[in-house]
């Protein structure tokens, strides 16, 4: 074996047993590996180099090294079901067996002496249900394809324990995966390779050794897609390799989902699943991780829950889930999705002691109820009037970043009518991110002043509840719809259809109009590489009584934080929603659990901050100077605040109580 230490520490190297399923290789000592973050990460061993490997396909066929990387294809398979054949001849039906099985043999010999000889190995470590292996299965099969003439071979590996043969096969048929994807029982080789994330690659070269570790590029990473990438990583890596150089980038930091590991689970835990953590998940989490709806993965079954407690932590911790970004200290509202701190504590918990179950029989532990599946129409009866959304369904690519798209709807309204309740509902939950309807008179040219007001929206995970009672928005007669979209592709084509549901009121049962209006800037410019630049933008003067019902901020991808402050008429100030850390991800609309009372002269003042650096990795570009702008690459300061009048006669005028809520 060449020695070739990656580290100036002394390595005692030993084989790793040999056993099917595993991965025989000569290993060091495991060394922790602190990433750019700060947190430690798994790592290969020193002096990583792979001689062997044996793993089966969801197919059932079993693949070696060899039959990878020097043209000894099929052997395994092919001595198994000879084997097969041999002994079933020996029964009574010799023909009909010989005549199934010998078919096998020769599509087996065929697709296993396709490999061919190989000069280069990628291991691409993914899993079925991580939203950036489903991105990156289609780039790997790119570099599959165009290296393939140059000895290049590249091979799958799922080692998550949620995963299974049926899922890896429905992957490999979703995704058009043009390479073999491989079962890693036990995680086995998963850990002889040191490899915690999905995707995260492994590059070895001619005489096996590792030579390049990490991501595959840059392109797509947690919360952000570029339209290319800005650093080809691994394709990099795979032709200094060939060209016999050395690897300039040896290693990057992967993101994406933590590997579901089998692991021992404490006996002695006091948290289990059963027991705790399913309430937790159904009460936060399961309205969108479920079947159907935008999350990427479902939480809805037990033992698929357990594979992904290690990644529920981290992203708990990390305070990316559940999506609620409003800082505690100020405001109290109704759809607060954030978790209280015991809640918290019991999923680390959990995923520490290993996830254990519980026991699932007993009906002293029984699993709570699953949330109702929203089933159609979320709204208090079925809508008055349907309008679909965009005139044809609309086409969602693969991969890359969707501009917004804009659709224009003539409802045929000729009067005013009073909304008690509207709904959007998405065709495809698993593409649309957001969605805004907006009104204005029928042919109007020009902008939409959507900065200013809109309709209705959406976004996933939101309940369509009416407003409160007496309270309805007003379409004044002669209006047309105009919808804007954004959809987030998902590593597949996609079409969506959505509509918009709309149930009318009564007007003589109305006694407040509720408006929507914005504190706002369109004037401003962001420097290139500006890490902390500050927008102000404010309300226009509150004239009437009214109740603050709720705020819905918005940014694009430099957006960084975001405050709402109430600047009363008498001068003084009240913070009424701060957002530390903002996500465009995330469009949120922050419902008060109870009105807040306006009187005359009040104003809305909103405080936005943005971040053109390198560092934000949602940046498209931080050489640019930003202005105001519909595209993502552009940005927008819009501190949008939903509101409702008493109508003249309809509604007690009086003063309202200055009493904070």
């Amino acid at each position: 074996v060449r020695e070739h230490d990656m580290s100036p520490i002394a390595v005692h190297r030993s084989a790793a047993p040999s056993r099917p399923g595993s991965l025989r290789v000569l290993w060091g000592i495991v060394l922790a590996i602190t990433a750019a973050v700060g947190s430690t990460q798994a790592a290969p061993p020193p002096g990583l180099r792979l001689e062997s490997l044996e793993l089966s396909d969801h197919r059932g066929r079993s693949w070696t090294l060899a039959e990878f990387l020097v043209g000894e294809a099929g052997g395994s398979l092919k001595a198994e079901l000879q084997r097969e054949v041999e002994d079933r001849l020996k029964a009574e039906l010799q023909r009909e067996v010989e005549d199934r099985l010998k078919p096998e043999l020769q599509r087996a010999e065929v697709q296993l002496g396709e490999v061919g000889p190989g000069k280069v190995l990628v291991v691409a470590f993914l899993g079925t249900d991580c939203p950036l292996a489903k991105l990156y299965a289609t780039r790997l099969s790119e570099i599959a394809e165009q290296y393939a003439e140059r000895g290049v071979r590249v091979v799958g590996v799922i080692s998550n324990r949620q995963d299974s043969l049926q899922k890896i096969a429905a992957f490999v048929e979703r995704q058009q995966v043009s390479f073999p994807v491989l079962k890693d029982p036990r995680n086995r080789f998963a850990d002889a390779l040191g490899a915690e994330r999905t995707p995260e690659v492994f590059l070895f070269d001619q005489q096996r050794q590792l030579r390049y570790w990490g991501r595959v590029d840059d392109r797509y990473g947690i919360g952000y897609a570029r339209d290319q990438a800005n650093r080809e990583d691994l394709r990099e890596a795979i032709d200094e390799v060939l060209a016999g150089r050395s690897v300039s980038v040896a290693r990057t930091r992967s993101v994406g989902c933590i590997i579901g590991r089998t692991k021992p689970t404490d006996p002695e835990a006091d948290v289990t699943y059963v027991g705790s953590v399913a309430a937790i998940l159904h009460r936060r989490c399961v309205e969108c991780h479920r079947d159907g709806e935008i999350a990427p993965f479902s939480l809805e079954d037990p033992d698929e829950v357990t594979g992904w407690a290690d990644m529920i932590a981290e992203v708990v911790r990390e305070q990316r889930m559940p999506p609620w970004h409003a800082s505690p200290e100020h405001g109290d509202f109704a759809n607060d999705r954030s978790l209280t701190a015991a809640e918290k504590e019991t999923l680390y918990a959990w995923a520490e002691a290993g996830a254990p179950l519980g026991d699932l029989a007993s009906a002293r532990d029984p699993l709570p109820p699953l949330p109702e599946k929203p089933s159609g129409w979320q709204l208090p009866r079925q809508p008055d009037l349907v309008v679909e959304v965009s005139p044809q369904p609309f086409p969602v690519p693969a991969t890359g970043a969707v501009q917004y798209q804009y659709f224009k709807v003539d409802p045929g309204l000729e009067e005013d009518v009073w909304l008690e309740a509207a709904e959007l509902l998405p065709g495809n939950r698993a593409v649309v991110h957001h969605i805004l309807a907006f009104t204005r008179p029928r042919g109007s040219q020009g902008g939409l002043n959507g900065a200013r007001s809109f309709l209705v929206g959406y976004v996933p995970g939101a309940r369509s509840d009416a407003w409160p009672a007496g309270m309805a928005k007003r379409i004044p007669g002669g209006s047309e719809l105009i919808f804007q979209v954004h959809y987030t592709p998902i590593g597949t084509p996609q079409q969506d259809h959505s509509k918009l549901g709309l149930c009318f009121a009564d007007p003589a049962t109305i006694t407040h109009e509720v408006h929507t209006s914005s504190a706002l800037q369109t004037n401003f410019a962001i420097p290139p590489g500006a890490e902390h630049h500050v927008v102000t933008g404010t309300s226009p003067v509150l004239e009437v009584n009214g109740l603050l019902l709720g705020m819905s901020p918005h940014m694009h991808v430099r957006g960084k934080a975001f405050r709402y402050e109430l600047i009363r008429r008498d001068g003084s100030r009240r913070i009424l929603l701060d957002i530390p850390q903002y996500d465009f991800n995330w469009q949120t609309t922050y419902l008060l659990r109870e009105p807040l009372p306006l009187r005359p002269g009040d104003q809305m003042y909103c405080t936005a901050v943005y971040d053109n650096s390198s560092k934000n990795l949602n940046n498209p570009d931080p050489t640019k100077t930003v202005r105001w702008g519909d595209q993502t690459w552009e940005e927008m300061m819009i501190g949008y605040v939903h509101f409702a009048v008493p109508l003249p006669g309809r509604a007690a005028n009086e003063e309202h109580d200055d009493t904070p809520h």
